[in-house]
């Protein structure tokens, strides 16, 4: 086995376990168990438990900013086309990885620097879509509102899935991966009336 495999096999196994368990109730000599590696390995390649926190979030960010610049690269100059190709960029990892959306609700409930560091790398990619919605509605390819705002509701629809899965539950909805879509498709069908000129 590859050293690079290794370590990749350890952030896909800590992914899936911080997402499904918990960042706190995941320990290094589990995700090593896991991985079948010692504990001395899974040390050799992430010194500390943050460490690798870190680069799981780095993993998971470079993943939905590779998602984002593909869709947008693949989509038309329509300005309602490309916002359904984004959207659907960032739901795909969590629709193929449902812990992506554990992990995310678990990094905001940190009381470390994990959140702010999430944070700090979603804003740039929040930064530009509202440029670009912004940039739309004056150019009239977009009906005018304000784009912070509806960059938020986004945003909002997309994270709440993750950091408020009880609110969820009691207003009778799980997010299955069915679910997942449905909701992916609510979110375009009302982004899509909204902007529509």
């Amino acid at each position: 086995m590859s050293r690079g495999n290794t370590r990749q096999r350890i952030l896909d196994a800590a992914t899936d376990l911080f997402g499904l368990r918990g960042v706190e109730a995941v320990s290094l000599d589990t995700i090593a168990s896991d991985v079948g590696v010692a504990k001395q390995t899974l040390l050799y390649w992430f010194p500390s438990k943050d460490d690798l926190v870190q680069a799981v979030l780095v993993g998971a960010i470079e993943e939905l900013t590779l998602g984002i610049e593909a869709a947008i690269r693949a989509s038309t100059d329509d300005p309602l086309d490309r916002i359904d190709a984004v959207v659907r960029a960032v739901f795909r990892p969590a629709v193929r990885r449902p812990a992506l959306l554990g992990l995310v609700r678990e990094v905001s409930r940190l009381p470390t620097a994990s959140g702010e560091r999430l944070a700090d790398a979603v804003q740039p990619l929040v930064a530009r879509a509202v440029g670009y919605l912004g940039a739309e509605m004056d150019a009239g390819r977009l009906r005018r509102a304000d784009p912070r705002l509806v960059a938020a509701l986004a945003y909002a629809t997309v994270t709440g899935i993750a950091t408020e899965p009880e609110v969820l539950r009691a207003v009778g909805w799980t997010p299955t991966m069915a679910e997942l879509r449905r909701l992916r498709d609510e979110l375009l069908a009302f982004l899509r009336a909204a902007l529509t000129p």
